[in-house]
């Protein structure tokens, strides 16, 4: 049976980054006290093909007033080490530039 949430996570990460993605596993993490970055959930986990970073992770969170969920798509690399720091970069791309992403 297919996974409508792991497709759609596929194409996010296909159209963002430009590789071929394959769902590896999921991973739940859980929320630590004390850190604002942390996040309660599970974060797919996506081999990728044709591109350096090999790996992306992706989930999707909902959206405030909304019914249709924000969806977020992290490559490894760099800081970027596993599920846990993809979320953490994610929110703190949050903090730098805002929910939209402009700065503003």
């Amino acid at each position: 049976m297919k996974d409508p949430l792991l497709d759609q996570l596929k194409r996010v990460i296909e159209s963002q980054h430009g590789a071929s993605a394959a769902f590896s596993q999921s991973v739940q993490l859980f929320k630590s006290k004390g850190d604002a970055r942390a996040w309660d959930g599970a974060v797919h986990v996506f081999d990728l093909k044709n591109h350096a970073a090999r790996r992306a992770y992706a989930w999707a969170t909902p959206i405030d007033g909304s019914t249709k969920p924000r969806y977020f798509a992290v490559l490894h690399g760099g800081k970027v080490t596993g599920p846990a720091e993809a979320v953490k970069a994610a929110a703190d791309a949050i903090r730098k530039f805002g929910k939209a992403g402009t700065g503003k």
